[in-house]
């Protein structure tokens, strides 16, 4: 029987690798996720694809303003074209997934929480980039609410402000996620946080989840679902 493999390209000791190790397990547990460890090495690995019999998903982080990127990514895409058993998701890069997710900030923050005041510029900033994703305006770093947040806004492509957004939406709580770790609420059933304290209130805390129901939400609230649904996909 063939099997189907998804091709990604973070290292296995870093946050993307854990997010689609737990996403696929939960949703898609059939699904061999497999690292390649950088963008390069992973258009190598199609490029080099000599099997057949198996099918293959590939998720090439889309940073759509960094020249290199683009680069590598049009070589993977006609490589791919050449490879009936090879697709590629549209995907900005996982950070981004979690950003435009619809109830981030619902699970995040408790609604008397005192982080939704403080970090209103984040808040803002993060709503403003989606809309703009979302409606195709690749303009983004003209958005005042961007602007505002990030006075730096020059120095970052996509990837890189998408990172920095749910970094700073999520640091000091269950949910944060750096470059090299995914916060166990993320990953984990409610409330098995290792680290949790007393007065660690998310928005969760009335409707506690289990994983497979954190990783269903985040497939229904962001453009998972219709990327796996254009490859034909079925939900475990």
């Amino acid at each position: 029987m063939s099997k189907t493999f998804l091709w990604i390209e973070d290292k296995k000791d870093k946050s993307g690798f854990t997010f689609w190790k737990t996403f696929m397990e939960q949703i898609f547990p059939d699904v061999i996720v497999e690292s390649k460890k950088n963008n390069s090495e992973l258009v190598k690995a199609v490029k080099s694809l000599a099997d057949r019999e198996n099918r293959y998903i590939v998720v090439f982080d889309n940073s759509f303003d960094n020249l290199q990127v683009l680069f590598e990514l049009k070589i993977l895409s006609e490589v791919s074209k050449e490879k009936d058993n090879v697709s590629l998701l549209n995907l900005i890069c996982f950070e981004y997934i979690l950003l435009e997710f619809k109830e981030l900030i619902d699970w995040v923050f408790a609604p008397d929480d005192d982080f939704l005041e403080k970090r209103i510029n984040v808040i803002n900033a993060r709503q403003k980039l989606v809309k703009a994703i979302s409606d195709g305006n690749s303009s983004y770093k003209e958005i005042k609410e961007i602007k505002d947040y990030c006075d730096n806004i020059g120095d970052y492509n996509i990837e890189q402000l998408s990172a920095k957004i749910l970094f700073d939406i999520t640091r000091n709580t269950g949910f944060e996620v750096t470059k090299s770790s995914m916060g166990e609420c993320w990953i984990c059933s409610c409330c098995d946080w290792s680290g949790r304290q007393d007065d660690d209130i998310c928005g969760l805390d009335s409707s506690r989840l289990n994983i497979y129901d954190k990783m269903k939400h985040i497939l229904e609230g962001t453009c998972l679902s219709d990327e796996f649904k254009r490859l034909g996909l079925e939900v475990a």
